[in-house]
């Protein structure tokens, strides 16, 4: 065999050998490689908006500024809620919730009218709480035509005076307070102004509003409705004298909506609320 053919059959011999190695083994992790991709391609979670709701609350009519404006501040925290209020005379939103109206809180302006709810088994009696208290000024017409000075000037027989009714918490307190004062401006103090009375309203505001038109010659309203009107004179009323006016809070049983009531209650006794309730003239309570 000559050298060419040796050579030949070398090279033969050589692409033969290759032929017969194993092809090298390539293993894919399919998990790792396809657990990205459904991460990436998950549907995002939905976190679904809460449900609109609309809060009833029946509040004296003393607390319609400073309310409206707690009302602002609440619904800042709770953008899901709408308040709707219904300011009135204490015993006729009383009467109001015992026949039925749907309700969610209500804030009275003495315990006697939150009582009448109590007793009609629609509030119970441990949940209600004073929430902030009140007193009592003599207010007249900005030009006090009758020279009114002092709370002994409303025994000057010829004025007209304006108060609430005696069924209104308004009323109830101004009595008190005619009756306190019969112990220092004589037994017929309290006889003698009530003879001058011309108008008992259903409401303080309606009050406030016939003295600030010049209905009357003065009235008498909380402390609260004083700092809301421009067109008046406030008289101060002796501290010994006056009455003290409370005012408690509380969710009603029925509420559609209990959780936000309750809320809205807890909101009443924040920093924030009694600040408020304060700026306009009411005395705050610490819970």
């Amino acid at each position: 065999m000559n050298k060419k053919s040796l050579l030949v059959l070398l090279l033969l011999a050589a692409m033969l050998t290759a032929c017969s190695t194993p092809a090298a083994t390539v293993t894919t992790d399919v998990a790792a490689t396809e657990a990205p991709i459904a991460a990436e391609t998950a549907a995002p979670v939905e976190t679904s908006a809460p449900e609109p709701v609309t809060l009833t609350v029946f509040a004296a009519a003393s607390l319609t500024d400073a309310f409206t404006e707690i009302g602002t501040a609440f619904q800042a925290q709770y953008p899901n809620v709408t308040i709707s209020f219904n300011f009135a005379g204490s015993q006729a939103l009383a009467s109001q919730i015992v026949e039925g109206a749907p309700v969610d809180v209500f804030a009275s302006a003495n315990n006697s009218q939150m009582q009448v709810v109590v007793d009609a088994g629609l509030i119970p009696a441990d949940t209600a709480t004073a929430f902030v208290h009140n007193s009592l000024v003599i207010v007249t017409p900005a030009d006090n035509p009758a020279g009114i000075d002092e709370l002994a000037d409303l025994a000057q027989p010829g004025l007209t005076l304006v108060f609430a009714a005696d069924t209104v918490p308004a009323g109830k307190y101004t009595i008190d307070l005619l009756t306190n004062a019969n112990a220092t401006l004589g037994e017929t103090f309290s006889a003698s102004v009530l003879a001058n009375v011309v108008s008992y309203e259903d409401n303080v505001r309606s009050v406030l509003s016939k003295v600030e038109l010049g209905e009357a010659d003065a009235g008498v309203v909380y402390l609260s409705d004083s700092v809301t009107s421009t067109s008046i004179q406030v008289i101060e009323i002796p501290d010994d004298m006056n009455v003290i006016a409370t005012y408690p809070i509380a969710t009603v049983s029925a509420s559609a909506n209990a959780d936000y009531a309750q809320a809205f209650v807890d909101f009443i006794y924040s920093t924030e609320a009694q600040e408020i309730l304060t700026r306009y003239g009411f005395i705050s309570v610490a819970r």
